[in-house]
């Protein structure tokens, strides 16, 4: 099959374990943990890269491998150049291999070695007559604007072939050809070079040297890993109740090639529990990479220093951190090519040095990759790319592996490795697909683009408007939704795209700004359009008063499984976990698991005694009763601060909610310290607001339900010791909210329950989860809801929580059951 060249870089049944079925199993597994066979690393063999597995003494690389490793210089170079799809790749292969005369060889299979390095791929063309290899690449665009690197690393593999030909055929000397083909016009740039056989050769041995001698280093860091793996003990001596269910379970998924959906109580230490057993398993399963994926910032930090502890026993387990482009750039306002950004220039030049002494140091988190790229002038970002393919436990955002353009599942497939993916938190990843396969265009950008775009495009841009206009002429509501994407303006923004992108390739430079922006987002819309299915809606919102100025169009994704079955299938496991995933069956279903996933409950370590749980049967949060809440919220906080004064936490449902809350709170307690959770917090002041809970201290932090505090912050002892959660969670009843219901209820017959019901008791249960971290803590939670002491949502809470019922409760005169939750939870 030919090969197709990207010519730019851009970033069954159910088994459901319980406690006493795991404890049955459990000496079984722990024996496994503690044993590894010796064989594992008397002869280690690698895999790098081009996912075969060697036998003792050779290793096999393939030559873009090779030569994406040794030959790649010059300058990092971002800038745009629309890529041929896979198929247009392959179909414009086929049309230069087709116009060859008689003889021209196709496709051809060849193998050399140099040493225990055994090189293998496939010359695109050979005319043995000629004597001539060709390596055949597409592009669109301006054939000037191929990069360098890229050329650099063209050049390389065409002379690599013209070796394996030349050993294979006898050849004294061999005309190397790059073919470049224009996919637009059918015209092929033909570059060649003339090489004897002894220059060939010299270079193919100066790629396998450098490429040997790294291959060397990491079979000796893979033995010496496998070796410490094998006498790796649970950092803490025993498992915490609940800890080692959990453990016992995420091995046996890894031995198993399963899925497994854990729900295990916060503060029992399920990172710890998450990582140890993989780490474990990692030899005897060949498993190449751990990726831990985190919905938070929080969330990554934690596993790092599950990592640092687990390294006192096994420091030669590489730990990789990825952190966001935005947030490591050294020079965010230049362009990410060698003419703008001094990290850019000569990448790959400087890279080799960087890459050794990054594979050097064991824990690179953001603030030791930046310490090592900038020593080298390389960036951050990029390095930490590069080091992804050389480190074993790799820490990221979700977005990394589950986003339509994954960095980590891409790199995974192309390098086929087995990993075993853990999703932390992963009730969280829900709402974080629907944003990833979500695209939205806004009106007043597409009039920017207009305005600046040259005139080759401003037409296509023009008959797009044209389109935009036919589709919301005959919208007479602010928002509605239809389930389709109409023909007509897909095709125009087909066609917009295409004057875009052939623009962009024509003059790279021109890059930035408003026609840039647009034309981004409207890539995105358009992939989104091209898949589109009832797992989504077409959306029309029209700005205040119907300004047409304000208006915009979406595709927004409301279910994400069938875009995330892929990538649970192609992980050798995958593990998500979470305090609260339950019911099991919403989260397998709207995610995409497979049927046979096996799920674990474990019970909680935690007693009723621990936590005295509070009912205030005389407030109402309902929408329509909540600033006449406000008093009694205010009285029940006071009132318990002063029978105990500590450090407090008190969630809400909206930050309008919160701020007269907070106001009414300090009219009647001026004198009780209070910090405030605010829009659009930084990292920065929210680390300064979860600093606040020290240690004996006194004060209640407001904070809205199912934000940045809700989850993944760490408070034992009397650091918290007491909740207060005003609001029952559920998602605000508005026209996206009813379309989610009837999807819902049309694929999996429960359209309340996974659309309001579920996913509101689960943020409760989060934010009270911060009251009680260990065995040892005690603390109180008020759910400030009469709502709360009703029968159907009692049942959704944790069985360990003895709720008391406190106040006057209030008129039964409302239905009950879900019919009188589904008539009044109003905006939860």
């Amino acid at each position: 099959m030919p090969k197709s060249e990207v010519l730019c870089v851009r970033e069954g049944p159910e088994t459901l374990l319980c406690g006493n079925a795991v404890r049955q199993l459990g000496l079984a597994v722990i024996l496994l943990f503690h044993t590894v066979p010796s064989q594992v690393t008397a002869n280690p063999s690698i895999k790098l890269q081009n996912g075969v597995i060697d036998p003792p003494g050779e290793r096999t690389v393939s030559v873009k491998a090779l030569c994406a490793f040794a030959a790649k210089e010059g300058d990092l170079d971002l800038r745009f150049v629309p890529a041929p799809s896979a198929p247009e790749g392959m179909a414009g292969h086929a049309l230069v291999q087709g116009r060859r005369g008689d003889g021209y060889q196709s496709e051809v299979a060849l193998v050399s070695h140099w040493g225990a390095l055994k090189v293998r791929g496939r010359a695109d063309g050979h005319d043995p007559r000629e004597r001539r290899v060709e390596e055949i690449k597409t592009f669109r665009g301006d054939f000037d604007a191929i990069r360098g690197n890229h050329r650099a690393l063209h050049w390389a593999q065409a002379r690599t072939y013209g070796w394996m030909l030349c050993e294979m055929h006898g050849y004294e000397r061999m005309t190397v050809a790059l073919v470049y083909l224009d996919l637009a016009t059918g015209d092929e740039t033909v570059l060649e070079e003339q090489h004897e056989r002894a220059a060939l050769q010299a270079h193919f041995e100066r790629l396998c040297a450098c490429y040997s001698a790294w291959a060397e280093a990491e079979a000796v860091h893979h033995a010496a890993l496998d070796g410490a793996l094998g006498r790796l003990e649970f950092p803490h001596g025993t498992f915490r109740a609940g800890q080692r269910e959990l453990a016992e379970a995420v091995y046996r998924a890894g031995v198993n090639e399963r899925c497994l959906m854990a729900q295990a109580p916060t503060g029992i230490g399920k990172t710890l529990a998450t990582l140890f057993p993989l780490l474990k398993a990692r030899a005897a399963q060949k498993i190449d990479k751990i990726f831990f994926l985190t919905a938070k910032t929080s969330g990554r930090a934690v596993a790092l220093d599950a990592l640092r502890l687990l390294g006192k026993d096994c420091a030669q387990v590489r730990v990789l951190e990825l952190t966001a482009r935005e947030k490591v750039c050294e020079y965010p306002d230049r362009a990410c090519n060698g003419d703008s950004c001094p990290l850019a220039k000569g990448f790959y030049d400087r890279l080799p040095a960087a890459r050794e002494e990054a594979a050097r140091t064991a824990r690179l988190d953001r603030q030791a990759l930046r310490h090592i790229a900038l020593a080298h002038t390389v960036c951050p970002y990029f390095l930490a790319q590069e080091m992804a393919h050389w480190c074993d436990v790799i820490v990221g955002d979700y977005n990394y592996y589950f986003d339509g353009s994954a960095f980590l599942f891409a790199t995974m497939k192309d390098a086929e490795w087995r990993a075993a993916v853990l999703v932390d938190e992963a009730h969280n990843l829900l709402e974080r697909a629907r944003g990833m396969y979500t695209a939205q265009l806004e009106g007043p950008a597409l009039e920017e683009a207009h305005r600046a775009a040259p005139a080759a495009v401003r037409g296509p841009l023009a008959r797009l408007y044209r389109e935009w206009d036919t589709v919301q002429q005959s919208q007479t509501e602010p928002y509605d939704v239809v389930d389709e994407v109409p023909e007509r303006f897909a095709r125009a923004l087909q066609a917009a795209n295409m004057a875009m992108g052939e623009y962009f390739a024509a003059t790279p430079e021109a890059l930035q700004g408003p026609l840039q922006r647009f034309f981004f987002d409207a890539l995105q819309f358009a992939r989104l359009a091209e898949s589109f299915g009832d797992h989504s809606v077409f959306e029309r919102t029209l700005g205040p008063a119907q300004d047409l100025q304000q208006r915009s169009l979406a595709i927004r994704n409301l279910v994400p499984a069938p875009f995330l079955e892929p990538r649970f299938a192609d992980a050798a496991s995958v593990t998500c976990f979470s305090g609260t995933l339950s019911p099991f069956e919403f989260y397998r279903d709207a995610l995409g698991l497979p049927a046979d996933t096996a799920l674990l409950d474990v019970a909680s370590p935690f007693c009723s005694r621990q936590l005295r749980v509070e009912v205030a049967m005389n407030v109402s949060t309902r929408f329509r009763d909540r600033a006449g809440s406000l008093r009694s919220v205010a009285e029940i906080i006071g009132a318990q601060f002063e029978r105990l004064p500590g450090n407090y936490l008190a969630f809400f449902s909206s930050f309008d909610y919160l701020e007269k809350a907070c106001a009414a709170f300090l009219a009647k307690h001026p004198g009780v310290p209070v910090w405030a959770q605010t829009r659009g917090m930084a990292e920065a002041e929210r680390r300064d607001f979860v600093a606040r809970f020290e240690e004996g201290g006194q004060g209640i932090g407001f904070a809205v339900l199912g934000g940045a505090f809700g989850e993944g912050i760490d408070l034992p002892g009397s650091r918290l010791i007491g909740a207060f959660v005003a609001s029952l969670g559920l998602p605000q009843y508005n026209a996206l909210n009813e379309i989610t219901r009837e999807r819902m209820q049309a694929r999996f017959g429960k359209g309340y329950e996974y659309t309001y019901l579920y996913p509101g008791l689960q943020k409760v249960v989060q934010a009270a989860g911060r009251v009680i971290r260990t065995e040892q803590d005690r603390g109180v939670l008020h759910l400030l809801d009469d709502r709360f002491a009703r029968a159907e949502i009692r049942q959704l809470l944790p069985p360990w929580w003895e709720l008391q019922l406190g106040g006057p409760a209030r008129s039964r005169n409302e239905r009950g059951g879900f019919d009188a939750v589904r008539q009044t939870h109003s905006a939860g």
